[in-house]
């Protein structure tokens, strides 16, 4: 039975970087909720309202490059009301308002620890953390996104030919596989760090990977790469998604950002993004919900 939606905006800090990541929070409630500002845009939610009583599975969403993790407020927002709590968070100098750190080993290096540290606040957060299940959280990346929950769980990337100054290849350091994290769902992930051999064999989970049929940047063909890396295929759920583009997994945006000069609003000709959205919400909630 779905519940309402309670909402929450949080801070977390990287002590060693001297960051900020900021958070959004939607998670079950009791209390009915309202329209109410987040970010750009609005979403039905009771602010700073108590969370409902149990022990909730826990999902973060990693945005793409360049991008916010606001882009995926509508599949935050249905798996909260199905009884999942969902954190959002923006990783620095890599999103819609501060992008310095795209192209750059740096923001390689620092994108999985985000999700780690978030992952550590929400269950050391007083009002949510005793309604949280503390293990089996699930990660969700898009694009770069991708690429950030692969590294968190497990992979070890490595650089591209054009990143170091000589051209060879080098792992590039990451986080310790965590733990808690109990299976992934990858949107058009961006995956050419994993292309050396071994780089996914730490990635014993259970995956749902979509790629996109007409994906500019990162073709099926690329995103497969990773049914040949993770130790075991048979955890692998793989589906190319008919005449998708690469932001056809983001929210739909309001019609006054829905314009050929935003390429996050559009997709291929005759694609309906807002349809094929009804269908990937349940079927996400499915995945989370069969590997609890």
């Amino acid at each position: 039975m779905p519940h309402f939606v309670g909402y929450r905006a949080a801070d977390v800090a990287d002590p060693e970087l001297g960051l900020t990541i900021p958070l959004t929070i939607l998670y079950p409630a009791d209390e009915p909720g309202r329209l109410h500002p987040v970010g750009l845009y609005e979403l039905d939610v009771a602010p700073d309202a108590p969370i409902r009583g149990g022990q909730w599975p826990v999902v973060l969403i990693s945005h793409g490059t360049g991008g916010s993790g606001l882009t995926h407020r509508n599949l935050a927002h249905y798996l909260a009301r199905h009884g999942v709590a969902v954190a959002l968070p923006e990783h620095p100098h890599n999103n819609r308002t501060d992008d310095t750190w795209a192209h750059t080993p740096q923001n390689l290096m620092a994108r999985p620890r985000h999700l780690q540290l978030t992952l550590d606040f929400l269950l050391q957060h007083p009002p949510l953390a005793p309604a949280l299940q503390p293990t089996g959280a699930v990660l969700i990346g898009h694009s770069l996104g991708g690429y950030s929950a692969l590294a968190a769980a497990g992979g070890q990337p490595w650089s591209v030919p054009r990143e170091p100054a000589d051209g060879s290849p080098r792992p590039i350091p990451v986080p310790p596989a965590d733990p808690r994290v109990r299976a992934l769902v990858l949107l058009a992930p961006a995956v050419p760090w994993f292309r050396h051999a071994g780089a996914l064999r730490g990635v014993a989970l259970p995956v749902l990977l979509l790629a996109a049929e007409k994906d500019e940047f990162i073709p099926p063909q690329h995103v497969e790469s990773v049914l040949r890396g993770v130790p075991d295929a048979g955890r692998v759920t793989y589906r190319v998604i008919e005449n998708a583009g690469h932001f056809s997994f983001l929210s739909p945006f309001p019609a006054a950002r829905t314009r050929p000069d935003f390429p996050p609003s559009q997709d291929p000709p005759g694609f309906h993004r807002a349809q094929f959205h009804e269908a990937l919400y349940p079927e996400i909630l499915a995945f989370i919900r069969q590997t609890a």
